[in-house]
């Protein structure tokens, strides 16, 4: 019998949710997607040494004040991950603008237009790009505009059905509704422990599933932020799944019969809903754990994107 993986292969596009490139050379994802965290961790390993001094010495022949030099290093160095494993997948790779942009629609927008340049500058196309996003009613914005200009947008960071809908109603390419973390809240909010089909963040997806699929709505439902394959299990037919190396090599040394849990042609009926910045706002404010879970990655992303920006600063003063 074949693995778990591979009957997931047959239902489910399989994005890998890392950095790592072994990892993804070994497990052979149609996509990637990376985030502030990811890009960190990756830059920390010998593959990427190279990567990192190259960057530096680019980064001394830029002119301006050193806070604008240490942001385009960063971009510089979030870009060559990206690159490398453009260079493996078949598929597309989400890059993330900068968390500390997540409240600002304009400068979104810019530094999205510059990922896709940068992409471009090194002969990857745009149809290879994914642009990540915080599912911020800033963020949706700014991903309105770039899909207008053909830039495809991953809007992440997204923990209801509001921010779901505004999404689909922004043109958006696709979505990464969380899984594991709306599980975190909810465990630690009641103390209680839920089976996979209980799951409080595998029932949000479905929800949104469901409402995309029976409204005809184009956008793409990937699951994301997995806590344990009995998540990934019940959401078995998703559009797309990204998953981390350790669960995905789980997954393949499971075997007997992957069930398929959700199909274009068995949703709940669900009516549509217009969502203005009024009725987003509203809805957010309403779900305590949509909106801290949103504030709470934020910080996180920026948090670590600080982190990577302090480095880049260090060994800059180090080569000068």
């Amino acid at each position: 019998m074949t693995s778990k993986l591979e009957q997931l292969r047959a239902m489910t596009t399989v994005v890998a949710d890392t950095g790592d490139i072994e990892a993804v050379r070994r497990l052979k994802p149609v996509d990637c997607t990376t985030n502030p965290t990811i890009v960190l961790k990756a830059l920390g390993t010998p593959m990427f040494a190279d990567t990192v001094t190259e960057a530096i010495r680019w980064g001394q022949s830029q002119g301006g004040n050193r806070e604008g030099v240490v942001s385009a290093v960063a971009d510089r160095l979030a870009i060559s991950v990206g690159a490398a494993l453009a260079e493996l997948v078949p598929g597309r790779v989400s890059t993330e603008v900068d968390a500390d942009l997540s409240f600002d629609t304009e400068a979104s927008i810019a530094k999205g237009r510059e990922i896709i340049k940068a992409y471009e500058a090194r002969g990857i196309t745009r149809d290879r790009i994914l642009i990540k996003l915080a599912s911020t009613w800033e963020g949706i914005r700014a991903a309105e505009v770039l899909q207008k200009d053909g830039i495809d947008c991953n809007l992440t960071l997204l923990f209801n059905k509001a921010q779901a809908i505004a999404c689909s109603d922004a043109g958006v390419f696709l979505i990464s509704p969380f899984v594991g973390r709306i599980l975190d809240w909810h465990v630690k909010a009641s103390g209680k422990t839920f089976t996979a089909e209980e799951d409080p963040g595998v029932l949000s997806v479905r929800a949104i599933y469901d409402y995309y699929k029976s409204n005809g709505i184009d956008t793409i439902v990937m699951g994301a932020s997995f806590r344990n394959t009995g998540e990934i299990e019940a959401l078995a037919g998703c559009d797309r799944l990204t998953i981390s190396p350790a669960l995905l090599e789980e997954l393949d040394a499971a075997e007997g019969t992957l069930e398929r849990k959700l199909s274009p042609e068995k949703v709940a009926r669900v009516s549509p809903i217009k969502i203005d910045e009024k009725a987003f706002r509203w809805m957010l404010n309403e779900d305590a754990m949509a909106t801290e879970k949103l504030s709470e990655g934020i910080r996180a992303f920026a948090k670590d994107l600080g982190s990577l920006r302090a480095m880049i600063d260090k060994e800059l003063k180090a080569a000068a």
